[in-house]
């Protein structure tokens, strides 16, 4: 696995790669992760972000303004709202594998222990999910006999607004992004293809690099 920190409010292009810069966004846990792969993906949060501000080309630094970044705490709920709103992007490694999906993982405490949901809130290819939250697959483009795959599936960029639809006030959550690419070959499966051998059965023959954020808080007001 590998982590990066998101080294200054600036776009992907234009980050200052200083070792001051570097240590100022892990301490504010302005971080993410991946699992090798090179994707770089953002998550901010508000009360009050704007459904259209991805249409803007100042909505990064809007997001800075207006909510906090992956790593940090929501702020007390503001009045008239009523529940938080993500903003998020996911770029791919530029010699790697298209995107299939972001996610949010929420996990909150309900009654002494604690659950989970996955929502799936941006998908490449024109996907929505059915009545039941369900998404068909993007796809696999592996030619397991060369090992080779491609990007004629899945997204080079994934952008969205996400409002969190079953959120309770009175209860504390924790929200973070996992950013899933396209299928690509195991490891394993590449080895044995090129030593001439049969793919081993004890594994998928695929895999979808992903990338992780650090998390958003949310902690009920106190009563």
């Amino acid at each position: 696995m590998k982590g990066y920190a998101r080294s200054s409010r600036r776009d992907f292009c234009g980050h200052d790669n200083t070792r001051n810069s570097i240590f100022a966004a892990l301490k504010r846990k302005e971080t993410f992760a991946t699992s090798g792969t090179r994707i770089r993906v953002r998550m901010f949060a508000s009360w009050s972000f704007d459904p259209n501000m991805i249409g803007n080309g100042d909505w990064v630094s809007r997001a800075y303004a207006e909510g906090v970044p992956m790593g940090g705490d929501l702020p007390p709920m503001s009045s008239g709202t009523t529940a938080p709103c993500f903003v998020l992007q996911a770029v791919k490694d530029p010699d790697g594998a298209n995107l299939d999906r972001i996610q949010i993982i929420k996990l909150w405490l309900d009654g002494g222990s604690y659950k989970e949901k996955i929502f799936d809130v941006s998908l490449s290819g024109n996907r929505h999910p059915d009545k039941n939250g369900h998404v068909s697959p993007v796809g696999n483009t592996v030619n397991l006999r060369t090992g080779g795959y491609r990007n004629s599936i899945g997204a080079a960029v994934l952008t969205t607004v996400w409002r969190d639809p079953e959120f309770d006030p009175k209860k504390a959550a924790v929200y973070y992004a996992r950013t899933l690419e396209i299928p690509t070959p195991r490891w394993s499966t590449l080895l044995a293809i090129k030593n001439h051998l049969p793919i081993p059965k004890e594994a998928a023959a695929t895999i979808q690099e992903r990338a992780w954020t650090s998390p958003i808080w949310y902690t009920p007001p106190k009563t």
